[in-house]
């Protein structure tokens, strides 16, 4: 490791590729076009000095206070990864491509995972034509089938290598009812059945990483609902895209709470990156679309607040991800939600910092853990 403070030449930061558009019903992309016209405005503030309460953590972590604006390359600003090594799901675009980029570009080593090898590739080329020596390796895992994810990790365990920070960022949204190869409701089965199953099976690399950490994606729409043990799979219930994708996204919490309680050594951190354009949208209709935007006007009426849905850039999106990854600041919050760069706020404003007491439940982050080994039992 390098002293906190060494600094490292970051490639430049590549337009949000306007293809992204196609994906969009044009409703959305009508309230987003006059955003992301814009310029960023990344907030920075005061360095602060790394105080007793981060003794002995990695020295490329550094501390400082980001906003719901900052980007990647502002939490990475002057920090140097060199030496780390990241595994990240869902590489191949968005956030996830992103967070590849960001990382790659402050020296980290990064095993990409898709589903798709051919768009996994292209999404490497990219990243190469913006940090020319990036440290990049490829793999091809789908989370909607079980022998994929089970013969990735066990090509993985053979070659021996640890793993510093696993990013299981991968997900689908508000699609339309189905099952993964394995029988699971899609959302429930791929957002959180296959990166816990994924998780547990990499456990040993993880462990025997530098100062490791587990970063899980969630999102504000856990505050649609909480999960459904008794029905994960949506057996006895109608079916709702938005709830399934809720009932999903609440599990990605509880998931990374219960491995804080579990694992030992180990920094576990679930995070909300906010409303972004990727095409993990490829599903929305205007009809979803519609419900979506309107949630998030009830959400922020409901916390006394004007206004609806924010959106942000990509680069913007990703940040939280990446603090998560690397920030000294949240080595004493195991198991946190976090959201805008920081840590949630339990009751809060939902759409923005904010997230519902029943991801913090330990006793539900629990039965979770049971109800999934039984379910991959089966």
């Amino acid at each position: 490791m390098v002293p906190v403070g060494t600094t490292r030449k970051v490639g430049l930061r590549y337009p949000t590729p306007l293809r992204m558009w196609a994906v969009f019903p044009k409703a959305l992309a009508a309230v987003v076009c006059p955003f992301l016209d814009c310029e960023t405005f990344p907030q920075r503030m005061a360095l602060a000095t790394l105080g007793d309460g981060v003794a002995g953590t990695a020295a490329y972590c550094r501390r400082m206070t980001f906003t719901f604006e900052s980007t990647t390359d502002d939490v990475l600003d002057g920090i140097d990864l060199s030496g780390r090594r990241f595994v990240i799901t869902g590489a191949a675009s968005g956030l996830g491509e992103e967070s590849t980029r960001a990382l790659a570009a402050h020296g980290a080593s990064i095993l990409m995972l898709a589903r798709d090898p051919q768009k996994n590739a292209d999404a490497a080329e990219r990243v190469r034509a913006a940090v020319p020596d990036a440290d990049l390796s490829l793999d091809t895992v789908d989370l909607a089938d079980l022998s994929s994810v089970r013969a990735f990790a066990g090509r993985y365990l053979d070659s021996s290598r640890p793993i510093d920070v696993l990013m299981n960022n991968a997900g689908v949204m508000a699609c339309p009812f189905g099952h993964t190869a394995d029988g699971f409701e899609m959302q429930f089965g791929t957002n959180h059945l296959g990166h816990f199953e994924l998780t547990r099976l990499l456990e040993p690399a993880v462990l025997a990483g530098d100062n490791p950490r587990i970063v899980i994606l969630s999102s504000a729409a856990h505050g649609i609902a909480d999960v459904d043990l008794d029905d994960p799979n949506f057996e006895h219930t109608a079916y709702d895209a938005w709830v399934a994708y809720g009932r999903s996204k609440s599990a990605n919490a509880l998931h990374a709470l219960a491995l804080s309680q579990r694992l030992d050594g180990v920094l576990s951190l679930s995070v909300h990156p906010g409303g972004i354009m990727t095409n993990l949208g490829r599903h929305l209709n205007d009809d979803l679309l519609q419900q979506m935007l309107d949630r998030a006007k009830e959400r922020s009426a409901a916390a006394g607040e004007s206004g609806g849905m924010q959106f942000k850039s990509i680069p913007q999106g990703a940040a939280t991800q990446v603090l998560a990854a690397t920030s000294a600041d949240l080595v004493g919050h195991n198991g946190a939600y976090l959201a805008d760069c920081g840590v949630g706020v339990e009751g809060g404003n939902i759409g923005k910092n904010g997230f519902a007491p029943y991801i913090a439940d330990t006793s539900t982050a629990d039965r979770l853990w049971s109800v999934s080994e039984q379910l991959l039992a089966g």
